[in-house]
C-alpha cells in the first residue's frame, strides 16, 4: 500500500486554504505542513486515479492490486510487459475460460508461443436416429507447445496453468516440443 513518500510535495497545501490571518502562525504552518506530508501520496493517487486503474500505466504495487481485482495471477518473475498484458486482458479471458480459444490464449501469454490444441470432442448433425456420436468417449485435450531457441518452458508452471484453465472433468496431455522439430516429452 501507499505510505509517506519523503520529499513529495503536495499539490494542494493546506495552509493555502486558510484565511490570510492564519498564515503567519508558525505552529499552524508546521502542523499543516506535517499533514501535507502525510496526505500528499493520497491526494496525488486520487488525482491520478484513472492512470492507477489502467494496467498499462499503473505503478507496480497497484498492478498487483488490480490483478487481485480481476482474478489474474501474473508471476512476479515474468517481464513487466507480460504481467501488464495478463492483467489487462483478464476479464475478457475469463469469458473464454474453458474453451480451446481461451486455453490457447492463456498458454500463449505464459510461453510466448502459439500452442497446437487438439480436443477429443466434436459436434454433428443428423436427420436420422442411431447416428454415432462424434469425438471420443472420454473428454481430453492435447496441448503441443514448441520451445523457442534459448528459452525453455517451465513444464510444472505450464501444467498448473492448463489444469486451472481446462474444465474439471477434462483430462489433458502436454507435449513440449524442442525448437528443432523433434519429438518432446508428454505429461498427463
Amino acid at each position: 500500500m501507499r505510505t509517506g513518500v519523503p520529499g513529495l510535495a503536495t499539490p494542494h497545501p493546506l495552509i493555502e486554504q486558510l484565511p490570510a490571518v492564519y498564515l503567519e502562525q508558525d505552529f499552524l504552518r508546521r502542523f499543516l505542513g506535517a499533514l501535507d506530508d502525510v496526505l500528499a501520496p493520497v491526494l496525488l493517487t486520487i488525482d491520478n486515479l484513472p492512470a492507477h486503474l489502467d494496467p498499462r500505466s499503473a505503478p507496480d504495487d497497484f498492478l498487483a492490486w488490480l490483478a487481485q481485482w480481476v482474478a489474474a495471477e501474473p508471476h512476479e518473475d515474468s517481464p513487466d510487459v507480460r504481467r501488464r498484458e495478463t492483467v489487462r486482458g483478464a476479464v475478457a479471458r475469463h469469458a473464454r475460460r474453458g474453451t480451446a480459444g481461451g486455453l490457447a490464449e492463456a498458454v500463449r501469454l505464459r510461453t510466448g508461443t502459439e500452442p497446437e490444441i487438439t480436443e477429443s470432442g466434436g459436434t454433428a448433425w443428423s436427420t436420422g436416429p442411431q447416428t454415432a456420436l462424434p469425438g471420443a468417449p472420454r473428454p481430453w485435450v492435447t496441448i503441443r507447445v514448441r520451445e523457442r531457441r534459448g528459452r525453455d518452458i517451465d513444464r510444472a508452471r505450464l501444467e498448473e496453468l492448463i489444469a486451472a484453465e481446462v474444465p474439471a472433468h477434462v483430462g489433458f496431455t502436454l507435449e513440449i516440443l524442442p525448437p528443432d522439430g523433434g519429438a518432446g516429452g508428454a505429461a498427463q
